[in-house]
């Protein structure tokens, strides 16, 4: 009697998620001690470091695959929790004009400017959105969309986190500079510069005004994420259905965690949540998403990012400069600088 094939046994997600759990840890350590730099861009660094002096096995990049992308996931749901619509509807009303006619910048300075410096789609998508949002958590929720090269996420974040650096830097010197009001600096800092980290550091260095205002500008900015997000996932639906993608599905493109992140949200604010568990549901998606761009980092290969040149760098550098731009100009033709 001929003996019967085993069926394959299934690949163990256990040393991956292990592994990314392991380096997260010290880079959620690290973070802490450089609350500039945080955990996430600490994750992502220490990474690529690991992947390029000691590649991970094929062992565990079943374990990787699913960290980078279901974990984070699961992060962009968790920070749904910690976003109240209601608290942010009036500054976002006052500020709406600028933060549009910023995001707007943002994807039209990457899509120009992209084109020039023969930056491919995707690394323009990331950098743009990455730009006009909230830097590496808009990253991450277009990520599991678009669906670019690990590298090529690792590559966004780095350069989005290098110009919010400096900005942090920068902008109080130049608010001063221009004799921008508390205000009008704070709607400047949360409408031009990316990460909300970098939003409270720049604000608040600045005056204790500035920095209020500038968190909630940036926490009606974030919001931003999920209009794009969706815009984003019905454009690449609609090029795969244009290309005759033989398994094109909408509901497989769809952005789901999105509407799960909406609904994380609205619990928030309908006040289902109590207060007093909110920071733990905040402490638990900062450590998701560390480990998810963890992850990506121990996935990313720093020769081919090397390879890639300057013109990224060159693309964010512009991006972020026409975010700033434009964020003043708005500013001064309302009448609020």
């Amino acid at each position: 009697m001929p003996a019967v094939a085993a069926a394959p046994a299934p690949e163990s997600r256990l040393p991956g998620m292990l592994l990314a759990f392991a380096v997260a840890a010290v880079a959620f350590g690290l973070g802490r001690l450089m609350p500039l730099v945080g955990g996430a861009v600490c994750g992502i660094v220490l990474g690529i470091l690991v992947r390029h002096f000691a590649a991970p096995s094929a062992t565990f990049q079943p374990g990787l695959r699913y960290a980078s992308k279901q974990v984070l996931q699961w992060s962009i749901i968790a920070l749904g929790f910690g976003l109240s619509l209601t608290q942010v509807a009036k500054t976002g009303l006052e500020s709406l004009s600028v933060t549009l006619a910023t995001v707007a910048a943002a994807g039209l300075t990457a899509w120009i400017l992209g084109r020039v410096l023969r930056v491919h789609d995707k690394l323009q998508v990331l950098i743009g959105v990455g730009t006009a949002i909230c830097g590496g958590s808009a990253i991450a929720a277009v990520v599991p969309i678009i669906k670019p090269d690990d590298h090529d996420t690792a590559f966004a974040i780095s350069t989005i986190f290098l110009f919010n650096l400096l900005a942090v830097l920068l902008f109080p010197v130049l608010g001063h500079w221009m004799g921008l009001s508390d205000l009008g600096f704070g709607l400047w800092a949360g409408t031009a510069i990316n990460d909300t980290s970098s939003v409270v550091a720049a604000g608040y260095s600045y005056s204790h005004a500035a920095g209020d205002y500038a968190t909630i500008v940036k926490l009606t900015r974030a919001t931003l994420i999920i209009p794009i997000s969706l815009a984003i996932a019905f454009i690449v639906a609609y090029r795969e259905k244009r290309s005759g993608a033989s398994d094109f599905s909408l509901a497989k493109i769809f952005p789901w965690f999105i509407l799960w992140f909406l609904v994380a949200s609205g619990i928030r604010t309908a006040g289902l949540v109590p207060e007093a568990i909110l920071p733990a549901i905040h402490f638990i998606a900062e450590c998701l998403i560390i480990v998810a761009l963890t992850a990506i980092g121990l996935s990313a290969d720093l020769r081919r990012m090397a390879k890639t040149g300057p013109r990224p760098i060159l693309l964010g550098l512009g991006t972020w400069a026409a975010v700033a731009l434009v964020s003043l100009l708005v500013q001064h033709l309302i009448g609020r600088w």
